[in-house]
């Protein structure tokens, strides 16, 4: 039911016949779309407040600024993925040594995840966070490339991983900040698009600088894609992220200090607990299906099988910048519990078929399911993050929570997975994942909550 008050009648005095100056006109006709706004808005939540049309969301430069530096940021991250191992190697490298550095670097990755969330959180500033994250990430590059020896190239991982830990939580933050609770979901699919299209775009053209010069080229077109990186961010203005938002607490309309709670609050957050436990769960089963997909198919065939791999990796990237804008949206139709049961039931589909098909055409076509987990889950858990937290003020740290319980899931998946597949085979390994899918599925239908606030709970702009 509508609330007792009303907004004031349209201002249409802009139509009277006497004369007026040009920017009297202006200003009253903005007014006036102002009130009709107020009028759609109330027809809409069925809701009207005084200060209904204070918040018109973020400009268009900003929205594009976001945009340009997922995008971006996306290229840059790319180029220290499997490349690394390759150039290293070119550099005559011991495998021992080229493992040393991966695996110091994935452990930072991990044990950075909730002091990078921290960090943000404590920040006042997250462009500044972000743009200062990926320069360390340019340093790192260029020191790939101009002094490939170890204690350079070790200092440069710890930097890179570091500095990752940081850019995932300041994304979301900013993201929050510039449109709020309400329309948070359509936001991080569209985040999710652009970082699509920009590993997709990375990949080609980094293979192919690394094909016609040599690999010490992908890190010099990192250290490039960092400077546009930087400058789509300082595109978006700084007055329109409101710091409070972006770290999930609720901003007072009066200007004082932000209503936040304890960080043990968090630990005893329980549907912030159950969705760490799906999260590992989940990377428990996804993270090794690929690797053991790319086993297969150089057994198959030695020559054909990097091109082959590199499909499955592409497919994948083609479902989540078509379908992550949809999932934003269903997000807030459906709730969020509908499109995590979609998410996890693709990975139990997807672990049962490559347990039984070996024909290469029919495993890259399988990998369309990893694109629709991908899809949801690159929506969801920054969402599902602010529905369990918002009005905590650690928004960032609680997504590194999140991000530790995804390292943990992907780090014992490789292991586990590794052992089975040479002690009983790849079927009994990919049934196993599929198991494991299919209890995290039995944690989501069970135990965890829909986390979708009611519209009328969203908080207003102060």
């Amino acid at each position: 039911m509508l609330s007792s008050a009303r907004p004031a009648p349209l201002n249409l005095w802009i139509f009277h016949p006497q004369p007026r100056r040009r920017n009297d006109l202006f200003a009253n006709g903005t007014r006036l779309i102002e009130d009709l706004d107020d009028r759609r808005r109330t027809a809409r939540t069925g809701h009207w407040s005084p200060d209904a049309g204070a918040d018109h969301g973020p400009s268009v430069r900003s929205t594009r600024g976001l945009d340009w530096f997922v995008f971006f940021l996306a290229d840059v991250q790319t180029g220290f993925g499997p490349f690394v191992a390759v150039y290293l190697t070119t550099q005559k490298w011991t495998q021992i040594e080229i493992g040393l550095i991966l695996s110091v670097g994935g452990l930072i990755a991990l044990l950075g995840q909730i002091p990078g969330g921290a960090l943000v959180d404590w920040a006042r500033s997250e462009r500044l966070v972000a743009g200062l994250a990926v320069s360390m990430i340019g340093v790192s590059a260029l020191a790939y490339a101009a002094w490939p020896i170890f204690p350079v190239v070790l200092s440069a991982a710890v930097l890179q991983s570091a500095s990752s830990c940081v850019l995932g939580p300041a994304i979301a933050a900013i993201s929050l900040g510039l449109v709020g609770q309400s329309a948070i979901s359509r936001r991080l699919g569209r985040n999710a698009r652009f970082a699509s299209i920009g590993s997709g775009v990375a990949a080609v053209g980094m293979g192919t600088c690394g094909y016609l010069f040599s690999s010490r080229a992908v890190f010099l077109v990192t250290v490039a894609l960092a400077i546009p990186a930087i400058v789509a961010i300082t595109r978006i203005r700084a007055d329109e992220v409101n710091s409070d938002r972006a770290h999930g607490a609720i901003p007072n309309s009066d200007k004082t200090r932000s209503r936040t709670t304890s960080i043990a609050m968090l630990g005893r957050n329980r549907p912030l607990l159950e969705f760490a436990l799906v999260l590992m769960l989940f990377q428990f089963a996804n993270a090794a299906m690929l690797p053991l997909v790319g086993s297969i198919l150089t057994r198959q065939s030695s020559i054909w099988a990097p091109a082959l791999i590199g499909a499955c990796m592409v497919m994948p990237q083609i479902m989540v910048a078509a379908v992550s804008p949809w999932v934003g949206g269903r997000a807030q139709v459906w709730g969020r519990r509908p499109l995590l049961l979609i998410g996890i039931g693709a990975l139990v589909i997807r672990g049962l078929l490559f347990s039984f098909v070996r024909e290469p055409h029919f495993l890259i076509a399988i990998q369309v399911l990893d694109g629709v987990a991908a899809s949801v889950f690159g929506v969801l858990v920054p969402l599902i993050v602010v529905d369990v937290t918002y009005g905590s003020g650690h928004f960032n740290l609680a997504q590194g929570i999140a991000g530790t319980a995804t390292g943990l899931g992907a780090s014992a998946s490789m292991i586990f997975a590794g052992y089975l597949s040479d002690r009983f085979g790849s079927e009994v390994a990919f049934l196993a994942l599929a198991m494991i899918a299919a209890t995290a599925l039995a944690v989501v239908c069970l135990v965890m909550p829909e986390t979708r606030p009611p519209i009328s709970e969203y908080p207003r702009s102060g």
